[in-house]
């Protein structure tokens, strides 16, 4: 089970900061080769390339995934620089601010559904058939408790995690005898995200164990998930 991911080749999506980070850390300590997405900040995600000397090989790779054709760009710059993609972390996300249901126009529902539930996706058609020919896939999704719950950031960012749960049914019942895996994580309140919906001191005060939870805590649950061949078809 160490070895797993030794070899494999992962695709991070929002794999520059916060939870995204953690997971790409993780998967080059575990021997991964991992390719860093990033949509506008490339610092950060250089800065995760960098810190992989001596334990890993990573690309940073920037891509805007509102636009669908950059998500079949990003898959294809993937596979001619490390190879065919065989762990796919769909961990971008898009949540400007807490909106009212008055307040999220159409433009802002279509770009939210873009970003995080059309990308999913377009991702997930491109990479999924190959693992099932290669007979080995892992693909995990990040989500959120909102989408259970409806969040307090706004019903166009619990909606489109929702529909990630609808994608992770549909594909691991269909995948699982060719040796690929598709769950999700749902996190709750995440320090270091950039997505928190409040004061963070208030938001702890709502959680049980009286503080938030860490990217490390969570990345550390992703491969566990990641490196398991048996669980499937789960939003945990």
């Amino acid at each position: 089970m160490e070895t797993e991911l030794a070899g494999r080749v992962a695709l991070v999506t929002g794999g520059s900061g916060g939870i995204g980070r953690a997971i790409s850390d993780r998967l080059l300590a575990a021997g991964a080769r991992v390719v860093v997405h990033y949509s506008s900040s490339p610092q950060p995600a250089h800065h995760v390339v960098e810190r992989a000397r001596g334990t890993g090989q990573a690309l940073a790779i920037q891509a805007d995934l509102a636009d669908p054709l950059a998500c079949e760009q990003l898959v294809s710059e993937t596979e001619r620089s490390l190879g065919p993609v065989d762990v796919l972390v769909v961990n971008h996300g898009r949540s400007v601010r807490r909106m009212s249901l008055e307040e999220v126009s159409p433009a802002e529902w279509d770009k939210t559904m873009a970003v995080n539930a059309r990308a999913a996706f377009l991702l997930a058609r491109r990479v999924v058939p190959v693992m099932q020919k290669r007979r080995f896939g892992r693909v995990l999704f990040t989500s959120s408790v909102a989408a259970f719950t409806g969040g307090v950031v706004g019903p166009d960012y619990a909606a489109s995690k929702a529909a990630l749960h609808g994608l992770v049914h549909y594909l691991a019942a269909r995948a699982a005898a060719d040796g690929v895996t598709v769950n999700a994580i749902a996190p709750a309140l995440i320090e270091q995200t950039g997505m928190l919906p409040g004061d963070p001191g208030e938001l702890a005060a709502r959680v049980p164990v009286r503080r938030l939870g860490q990217p490390d805590e969570i990345a550390d649950f992703a491969l566990a998930v990641l490196r398991n061949g048996y669980i499937t078809d789960h939003v945990l």
